[in-house]
């Protein structure tokens, strides 16, 4: 629709570097790393039960829309109006701007899903004001920095948002009607498996593979390995930052047996490898990595950690 474009311009021009450089602030927010970042804090710092919820959802939400994405085939807004928008904040940096496989399609948009599923999630889990007004606050800010940088449309991040707190009472859903912990994750990957015979883009593999990878780690880290939460300042910090050096390790190690320019085609084995690679990433830190946890409580002189988590307690 033209008023979406006329808006994209407007914002490009009105707002310059300065709306440009805030732009790819907030989409860190709701991108990749970004929401990684506040899962491992979440999980490893705060309530495991609530960050392995927020895994899920999120893994989820960012493996259900790029299959609409492929059935819409909408392009990005500076791909179809090239002469008007610019691409100032690109999913892959290091791919070409107009590679679909690598920057995906437009709509709708992932960021604005992950936000609304991830802050409205963590809003919704704390049920104060500040909570609430804090999470629609970064919502709109994520999905506007989309539309200003732009990588979306307004309709995208629209309909972004609906759908990730769609995901949201999905997941709620289940909790209430399927028992067995377990089986959770087991349906939500069944439900994103279609995507295999249809979607070539790699934000769809990345997210099946998390998504796996979790399905795998939970109930097996609830098994074997039932970590505590902490309440050791030393080991909130070497948590999260441990998971995160990991998470670049692996995601690098993991790469080296094959060529970049095979890893980066639009084709369906580098994309399975894609997804096996995220896939045992997430397994090695949410099931493998908390075996060390008991080490970093003994940091700083005193113990901390509440009771395990139940088998029985809900994710």
């Amino acid at each position: 629709m033209s008023w979406e474009v006329d808006l994209i311009e407007w914002a490009q021009r009105a707002f310059g570097s300065f709306g440009a450089a805030a732009g790819k602030v907030f989409s860190f927010f709701g991108g990749e790393t970004g929401i990684l970042l506040v899962v491992l804090i979440v999980a490893f710092c705060w309530k495991k039960d609530v960050g392995m919820r927020l895994a899920l959802i999120i893994a989820s939400v960012n493996a259900f829309l790029p299959m609409i994405k492929t059935a819409v085939l909408r392009p990005r807004p500076y791909m179809e109006h090239p002469d008007r928008v610019k691409p100032l904040a690109l999913v892959e940096t290091s791919a070409a701007a107009d590679d679909v496989a690598a920057q995906g399609y437009s709509f709708p948009s992932m960021h604005a899903a992950s936000a609304s599923a991830l802050y409205g999630s963590l809003a919704l889990k704390i049920r104060k004001a500040w909570a609430w007004i804090a999470s629609i606050a970064i919502t709109l800010l994520i999905g506007v920095s989309r539309v200003m940088v732009g990588m979306h449309y307004p309709t995208d991040v629209l309909t972004g948002w609906a759908i990730g707190l769609a995901c949201v009472g999905l997941y709620a859903l289940l909790e209430k009607l399927v028992k067995q912990m377990w089986l959770r994750p087991v349906i939500l990957v069944i439900l994103a498996l279609p995507g295999v015979f249809f979607v070539r883009t790699q934000d769809y593999y990345t997210a099946l593979g998390l998504l796996i990878g979790a399905a795998a780690a939970l109930p097996f880290e609830n098994r074997f390995v039932r970590y505590q939460d902490t309440t050791n300042l030393w080991a909130r910090v070497i948590r999260p930052l441990g998971a995160f050096g990991i998470y670049f390790a692996l995601n690098t190690l993991l790469k080296l047996p094959f060529g970049k320019e095979f890893l980066s085609r639009a084709e369906l084995l580098p994309l399975l490898i894609r997804a096996a690679r995220y896939a045992v990433i997430v397994f090695v830190i949410f099931a493998l990595y908390p075996k060390l946890f008991p080490l970093f409580e003994k940091i700083g002189g005193k113990k901390g950690g509440n009771a395990p988590v139940s088998p029985e307690e809900k994710l």
